[in-house]
């Protein structure tokens, strides 16, 4: 059976996602306060974490770096918080997702359907990724589109790698910006859009229109298959 630690302090959200989760067969998990929810995390072994940013006793940033210290099970972040930088903010400690305060029941089981997906595929290690447009050989760093291999860049390489071994996880413009290009480069989000485009030109069947290179707007980029 699937767990899912619930994160909130509101009583009613989270007396409503156990109801609904436990209709759906997973079982439950509770938190009103970020210590509790380190605790549980620790004791329970979650599959998933459903974690709201405003606790009353830490920021659930805080509860997020301390996760990400020992585990990578998946965090669904679900808050008030609508801006951006929250969401940003949230990401680049090791967020998975981010849903907004009111939110669709629905959506959310679909979120966190595919967090847990996502979950399983990063547990085995594949050296061939392969889209419906082209194929990534992550041992032997070559491209092939049609059949025939893509000649890349290293920089532009190295985005790709990146976006692909997160494959349908969203990965911030700090986060790429630090891995491709180091740590000083973090505010250089221009280069992003430079290189993405090079990408998008030479993988992407319709440049435009992209189906596996995805902006987040304001956030970064995911890579889809």
């Amino acid at each position: 059976m699937t767990t899912v630690l619930i994160v909130d302090d509101e009583p009613q959200i989270v007396r409503a996602l156990r109801i609904n989760l436990t209709a759906r067969g997973y079982d439950i998990l509770t938190a009103h306060d970020g210590a509790t929810a380190l605790h549980q995390a620790a004791e329970g072994k979650p599959d998933l974490v459903v974690l709201d940013l405003g606790l009353p006793d830490m920021d659930g940033t805080d509860v997020i770096a301390g996760l990400r210290g020992w585990t990578r099970v998946p965090i669904v972040v679900l808050s008030a918080r609508s801006g951006s930088e929250g969401k940003v903010r949230a990401l680049d400690a090791g967020a998975d997702d981010y849903i907004t305060k009111p939110f669709g029941m629905d959506e959310l089981l679909a979120r966190l359907r595919a967090a847990l997906r996502r979950s399983a595929q990063h547990e085995i290690d594949q050296p061939v990724v392969r889209t419906a447009s082209f194929s990534i050989d992550l041992t032997a760093k070559r491209v092939h589109r049609d059949g025939v291999e893509v000649h890349l860049t290293p920089t532009e390489w190295g985005m790709l790698e990146v976006l692909a071994r997160s494959n349908g996880k969203l990965v911030t413009q700090k986060q790429l910006l630090h891995q491709v290009w180091g740590e000083d480069y973090t505010t250089e989000t221009h280069y992003l859009r430079v290189y993405l485009a090079q990408l998008r030109r030479k993988l992407e069947p319709v440049p435009s229109k992209p189906r596996h290179l995805i902006t987040e707007p304001g956030m970064g980029y995911r890579f889809e298959l």
